[in-house]
């Protein structure tokens, strides 16, 4: 399947790849790529990032580093893309493909006047909002040169959009998110920029959601989902690639895997 942003000698970048929704990105796109292009899987598990490595081409090199995101710093993301270009320059990309997965739903147990606790909300924070912001900056200094094409994925969610009870933290933050990208892609609008909204799917976070979350209509709500509805990880990633294949949202949208496009 040809899709454009995937096409030429690509750089491709995903944060939270080693489970999940980020593990079945990093093996679907990673399949797509053409000769010498190289991939960066950043995550804490490094025997589930090697496992990953190992079943792309060999065509492809990929690079994988097992960090804690929330410690890390602009000057560990320069060095993380540094290593995964080691023997070559930015400049000998065509593409940039950047895909923020990383984060967690955070704090479901408990609605928002009972956390109180301010390093709470910052560690929460610094990986869900701040590590996406400061990753993209550097990427984007770093991948500085306009001849190459960029795109940006954000993995977003409904709630980002419509509130829910007991997902304060984790709505607030996919919020921000959303308008992050937003300006970003007023201020690049040479860079493609995609919000998407994956859907329910077969996830270690459903399970979290569904055990932990305190509200019982809405922990009501998932289970009945769960149910009717629930979606595999390569569902969800290869409606992503057709999203990116027929490209008919506007730069930043939110798109969500229910939507008709």
């Amino acid at each position: 399947m040809s899709v454009e942003a995937l096409s030429g000698k690509v750089f491709l970048l995903v944060t939270g790849a080693s489970r999940g929704i980020g593990r079945q990105i990093a093996i679907t796109f990673g399949s797509m790529l053409e000769e010498g292009s190289r991939v960066l899987l950043l995550a804490r598990s490094k025997d589930a990032l090697q496992g990953i490595g190992k079943s792309l081409s060999s065509s492809v090199k990929v690079c994988t580093i097992s960090a804690d995101l929330s410690k890390s710093t602009d000057i560990n993301f320069k060095e993380f893309i540094s290593e995964s270009l080691r023997g070559t320059t930015p400049n000998a990309f065509d593409r940039v493909v950047l895909i923020h997965n990383v984060g967690f739903v955070g704090n479901i147990s408990q609605t928002l006047n009972d956390i109180m606790d301010l390093n709470v909300w910052r560690e929460f924070y610094d990986l869900n909002l701040l590590v996406p912001a400061v990753l993209n900056a550097v990427v984007m200094n770093t991948f500085n040169n306009k001849i190459i094409k960029k795109t940006v994925i954000n993995i977003t969610s409904p709630v980002a959009i419509q509130p829910l009870v007991c997902f304060g933290q984790y709505a607030s933050a996919k919020a921000a998110r959303e308008m992050y990208f937003k300006v970003f892609a007023l201020e690049n609008p040479d860079v493609n920029v995609l919000s998407y909204a994956p859907g329910l799917v077969d996830t270690d976070m459903l399970t979290t959601v569904c055990g932990t979350v305190a509200d019982s209509k809405t922990k009501k709500m998932f289970y009945e989902m769960k149910e009717k509805s629930m979606l595999t990880t390569e569902q969800t990633v290869n409606c992503l690639v057709q999203i990116l294949k027929k490209h008919k949202y506007n730069s930043a949208d939110h798109v969500d895997y229910y939507d008709e496009l």
